[in-house]
C-alpha cells in the first residue's frame, strides 16, 4: 500500500485548557510531517483573532505551512481582505476560502451589506492578489443547500474557475462516497486536486449530530456498529478499524492525500496515520 500525505485540522483554543489540548495534539502530529496544519473559523466569524493567532504561532513553532480558514461572514469585502493580509504578514500564505456560516445557523447566511455575496467572490478577490494558495471546501454527499448533486458539483466547479487550488471534502463514512464524487468532477471538467477530508470519530454522538448538521449521508451499518460498540465499550477499537479502513480504500483507489479532522485530539488521528505507514520522521539531530 502507498504510504499517503496527510494534513490536519485544529481549531483555536477559547480557554487556556483548550490552548495546552492543541499544542498538545500539534506537538503529536507535526512530527508525521504533514502537508499542512489548517485552522478553523469559528461560525460568524467569532474565533478570529483566535484563528490569526493560532495560525501565527502554529506555523512558527512547527515551520510548516498553515491554511487559516478564512469567511463572508460579519465583514466588509475590505475587513475580509484585511485579514487576509494579516495572515500573509505572519506568514500564513495558505487560506481555507469558505462562506462560512452565521451564528444562528437556523438563520441562514445572509451577506454582509459591504461584503462578499459568496464563497466565489471571496475566492476571486484572493486569488487576485496573488498572495495565496486557496483551498475550498466540497461535498460528497450534497451540501444541504444544494437542489441536488450536479449542482453541488457545478458549485465547486465555479470556486476552481474564480481560482481555487486544491479542494478539502466534507468527512463521509464509505469510500464509495468520495469515489464517485471524484469521478463526476473529473466528468464535470474539474482537473484540480480534490482532497478527502477523514474524521476519526472520537465521539459518536458528536459525529452523528455534526453529519446530521452538514447533510453527511450516515449508512445504517455504521450508526448500528457505532452502537453496539459504544455499549460494549468498544467505540475507539471500532473508531480506528473503521477509519483506517476507509482510508486503505481510497489509498487503494489512487488517493495519494487525505485530510485529517482531528478535534485537537492527536491519539486516533496518529493511530490511524500509523496503521497506513506514515511514521514520524527521525532525522540524525534528534538522536545524536
Amino acid at each position: 500500500m502507498t504510504t499517503p500525505n496527510v494534513s490536519f485540522e485544529v481549531f483555536p483554543p477559547r480557554t487556556v485548557d483548550a490552548a495546552f489540548k492543541l499544542w498538545d495534539a500539534a506537538q503529536a502530529l507535526a512530527p508525521l510531517s504533514p502537508r499542512f496544519f489548517s485552522v478553523t473559523y469559528g461560525a460568524g466569524g467569532t474565533t478570529r483573532d483566535l484563528t490569526h493567532d493560532s495560525a501565527h504561532v502554529l506555523r512558527r513553532t512547527s515551520g510548516l505551512p498553515v491554511a487559516a480558514h478564512l469567511t463572508c461572514v460579519g465583514a466588509s469585502r475590505a475587513e475580509t481582505l484585511e485579514v487576509a493580509d494579516s495572515f500573509a504578514e505572519v506568514g500564513v500564505t495558505d487560506i481555507v476560502a469558505l462562506r462560512g456560516d452565521p451564528e444562528d445557523a437556523a438563520a441562514g447566511f445572509i451577506p454582509h451589506k459591504d461584503g462578499f455575496n459568496d464563497s466565489c467572490e471571496l475566492i476571486e478577490a484572493l486569488a487576485d492578489t496573488g498572495k495565496f494558495n486557496i483551498r475550498v471546501g466540497a461535498y460528497p454527499d450534497p451540501h444541504p443547500e444544494a437542489s441536488d448533486q450536479q449542482a453541488n458539483i457545478e458549485w465547486l466547479k465555479r470556486k476552481f474557475d474564480a481560482g481555487a487550488d486544491e479542494a478539502l471534502t466534507q468527512f463521509f463514512f464509505e469510500a464509495d462516497t468520495f469515489l464517485r464524487f471524484r469521478d463526476a468532477c473529473v466528468k464535470a471538467g474539474i482537473d484540480k486536486p480534490i482532497t478527502p477530508g477523514i474524521l476519526p470519530i472520537v465521539n459518536w454522538k458528536s459525529a452523528r449530530k455534526f453529519a446530521d448538521r452538514c447533510g453527511a449521508h450516515i449508512p445504517d451499518w455504521v450508526d448500528q456498529a457505532f452502537e453496539a460498540a459504544v455499549r460494549d465499550d468498544r467505540h475507539d477499537l471500532l473508531a480506528t478499524a473503521m477509519c483506517t479502513e476507509l482510508c486503505s480504500d481510497l489509498i487503494d483507489e489512487g488517493v495519494e492525500n487525505l485530510h485529517f479532522y482531528t478535534l485537537n485530539r492527536a491519539d486516533l488521528t496518529r493511530d490511524v496515520c500509523r496503521a497506513l505507514g506514515v511514521t514520524p520522521q527521525v532525522t540524525l539531530s534528534d538522536v545524536a
